[in-house]
Formats: structure tokens, C-alpha cells, sequence
């Protein structure tokens, strides 16, 4: 049976002869135009279900359109950069912190004086009370709800409030907080909740890749990528030198907001908690190695506390400058004969150093039996050292070699 065709063929006269002459120009005509004649060629023809292969063909070709643009659409190799990929596997573990607390406001201690009470009886000022409110950041190390931030974040805190980036929001409860490595740790009630690798900060080099994810100013979910610029910087260099850590420093940008969030490897690896800025510095920010991190975090969760051992003494390496200003200055009665070491400034009374005989002027020389020359070094081999476990001192006073053998004890809280 032969198919049908269009009547209204313009090269066909009306009782079906062909055009003379027009042949050939028609196809040319065809070769020109392509499949713009099929389509319209269709919607002349007065059986619809017939389909010409040249219209099997073009309904193909905009399908493969279709799919070539739509493929355009989606990121590529090129786009989906270790970055984009490290943010997919880590930001669902990364949380806000929101925290309240009641602070009270003091009166100057002029006020409490029975002189101006007297005389101004009510009009004295009263000690009023206000809701401090602040953010931080933190990331999930066990699916059921274990959270490391900074201790600063929570400190103190009536009421703590963690918040997911897919919207769940938890009552939280600070099971430790450790003002000395700045590590707490958070936990809330919940299942099968996404959890970050925890990598090592051994072996970290400048340079490296570093990717930081936090609650900075408030944004959530805010990714600032750099590389880490410095390691093991002390806290005196950073500006908080009651902290014993060797900080990670990086110009991945961290702003408020970010502290107690991950800093990670190339591989989406935490390798540090961020926790400080030096104010006015661009580019300069510093975070705890991860190790210090793992460390603390389980005495925190096991013991709902860390024992810090504690000498009792204050300390400054000592420099040839240092030196001829104390032995010059009339009024003072300490004298420093050694040339390098950790002078004794201020022994605590009742210390362990007091106890073992330690006196202000002293000067350590080695530390079970390692020499000396910079207070950092002091605070990581009493950290070493543990409490209730003896330390050995070399120290000299005046011309002498003294030997002292010191009992660390945990370290007193802050507010004592």
C-alpha cells in the first residue's frame, strides 16, 4: 500500500504532473533551508500519524539539544574544585552556637562606701542585670550529639542553643569547658547525626591548604579558604599568654563568629578548632591544633573536666636586657648572675614551687634534664609532666647550682 503525501506540493500542478524546470531548484531550496521545510512540511500534510525519517531525525536532533544544555547546566569537573567538594562532605556537621547569659553590672566600689550612702541614700546607683547574647561555631564528632567549639563560646552560659544547617535546632549542654586550651565540648540530643573526619596536626606544613567553615558575623555557613601561613606560634605571639597551646596560624579569613569551627586539609580533614584574631591584622588568624582538640575533648567528656599541673610561679625568659635592668635598678634587691635561662619573677605563697623552696630571683636552667630558654618550653614540659608526678629543677641563685624537685598540683580555677 503506498503512503500518503501532502497535496499541496507548489512543485506539482493541479492534476499531479511535475512542474518542469522547478525540480532541481526545489532541492537546492531543501539542501539550503534543512529541516526547517520537515517541520513545516508536517503541518501541511493531512495525515499527521505518518513521520518521514527527516522528521525522525530533526526530533532527535532537539532532543540531543535539549540534553546539551541542560548538561551545561550542571557543575563540571572544573567547577566542583577540592573546595566545593570539602564544603559537601563537612558543612552539614558544622553548627551554630547560640548562647545567653546574665551578667550582672557593678557599681564602682566608691558607691559601697558608708560616706556616700549616707548622703545620697537611694540615689545610689544599684547593681542591675542584662542578657548578654552571643554566636560561635562548632562541628559534630559523634553521631549522637557530641560537639567541640571553644570554651569562650559557651563560658558561662544560662542557656546554650545549637543550630543545624538543615534547619534542626537542639538544646544544648556544655559537658566541660577548659579555659587553658579554650576547648569545650557541647552535647545535644539526637541520632545519626553527620560528623566530621578528625585528621592530625602532626607533621602540618606552611603553605599547605587551609579551608575554614563557620558562623562568622552571624552568616551561617560562610567558607574562607588560605593556606596555613605559620605553626606552633605561642601564646604570648598571639596575645593570650595564659593559653598553653602552639597555635596554627592561617590567612583564611576568620571573623567573630568562627571561633570553636573547623580549620581543614585539602581532603576535608579537621586539623585545628579556630579561636583567636590579632584585632586590626588582616589575614592573620590562628586556631588549636586538632590533636590538643582530641585530647582534651575526652577528659572533657569523661571527666567532665581537665587537670592542668601547676607550678605556681611567674616567669620571663631571661635576655641580656632583662638582665641589666634588674641589676642596675637601685630599688631592687634581686641580683641575676646567670646569662640565659627562665628568671624567676613571682613565686604564688602556698604554691607547689613555694612549698619546694623556689624564690624570686632564681633562675631555671634545665628542667628534667632538659635545658631551658624560653617560657613556652617550660609550660609544655610541666603540661608533660602531669600533676601529683615529681619534676626536677636546675636552678641558679647567685653563683649557685641548686637541684629542687617539685609536686605539680592541678591547676586552681580561674575564680580563685
Amino acid at each position: 500500500m503506498k503512503s500518503k503525501s501532502c497535496d499541496r506540493n507548489p512543485n506539482r500542478f493541479s492534476d499531479g504532473t511535475q512542474q518542469p524546470g522547478k525540480r532541481t531548484a526545489f532541492y537546492g531550496v531543501l539542501s539550503l533551508i534543512g529541516t526547517g521545510i520537515t517541520i513545516l512540511g508536517v503541518a501541511g500534510c493531512s495525515n499527521p500519524s505518518t513521520v518521514s525519517s527527516e522528521q525522525q531525525t530533526t526530533a532527535q536532533v532537539i532532543e540531543d539539544d535539549n540534553d546539551i544544555r541542560d548538561r551545561a547546566l550542571e557543575p563540571t569537573p572544573e567547577d566542583t574544585n577540592f573546595v566545593v567538594r570539602v564544603v559537601n562532605k563537612v558543612e552539614p556537621a558544622v553548627v551554630r552556637i547560640h548562647t545567653e547569659k546574665t551578667v550582672e553590672t557593678q557599681i564602682p566600689n566608691a558607691f559601697n562606701d558608708p560616706f556616700f550612702r549616707r548622703f545620697f541614700g537611694s540615689s545610689v546607683p544599684q547593681p542591675q542585670e542584662r542578657i548578654v547574647r552571643g554566636i560561635g561555631s562548632g562541628f559534630v564528632i559523634s553521631d549522637d550529639g557530641e560537639i567541640i567549639t571553644n570554651a569562650h563560646v559557651v563560658n558561662k552560659a544560662d542557656t546554650v542553643t545549637v543550630s543545624f544547617p538543615d534547619g534542626r535546632t537542639f538544646e544544648g549542654e556544655v559537658l566541660g569547658e577548659d579555659p587553658v586550651t579554650d576547648i569545650a565540648v557541647v552535647k545535644v540530643s539526637a541520632d545519626d547525626l553527620p560528623t566530621v573526619e578528625l585528621g592530625n596536626s602532626q607533621g602540618l606544613q606552611t603553605g599547605q591548604w587551609a579551608i575554614a567553615i563557620g558562623n562568622p558575623l552571624g552568616l551561617q555557613e560562610t567558607v574562607t579558604v588560605g593556606v596555613i601561613s605559620g605553626i606552633d606560634r605561642s601564646s604570648s605571639e598571639v596575645g593570650v599568654p595564659d593559653k598553653r597551646i602552639g597555635f596554627i596560624q592561617t590567612d583564611a579569613a576568620i571573623n567573630p563568629g568562627n571561633s570553636g569551627g573547623p580549620l581543614l586539609n585539602a581532603r576535608g580533614e579537621v586539623i585545628g578548632v579556630n579561636t583567636a584574631i590579632i584585632q586590626g591584622a588582616q589575614g592573620i588568624g590562628f586556631a588549636i591544633p586538632i590533636d590538643i582538640a582530641k585530647e582534651i575533648s575526652q577528659q572533657l567528656i569523661t571527666k567532665g573536666k581537665v587537670e592542668h599541673p601547676y607550678l605556681g610561679i611567674q616567669m620571663v625568659a631571661l635576655t641580656p636586657e632583662i638582665k641589666q635592668k634588674i641589676n642596675t635598678n637601685p630599688n631592687n634587691t634581686m641580683q641575676v648572675q646567670a646569662d640565659e635561662g627562665i628568671l624567676i619573677v613571682r613565686v604564688m605563697p602556698n604554691s607547689p614551687a613555694d612549698e619546694a623552696g623556689l624564690k624570686a630571683g632564681d633562675v631555671i636552667q634545665e628542667i628534667n634534664n632538659q635545658s631551658v630558654t624560653e617560657a613556652e618550653t617550660v609550660q609544655e614540659l610541666v603540661e608533660a609532666n602531669g600533676v601529683d608526678n615529681p619534676l626536677s629543677l636546675e636552678v641558679q641563685r647567685n653563683r649557685e647550682t641548686l637541684e629542687f624537685t617539685v609536686i605539680p598540683e592541678p591547676l586552681p580555677p580561674e575564680d580563685e
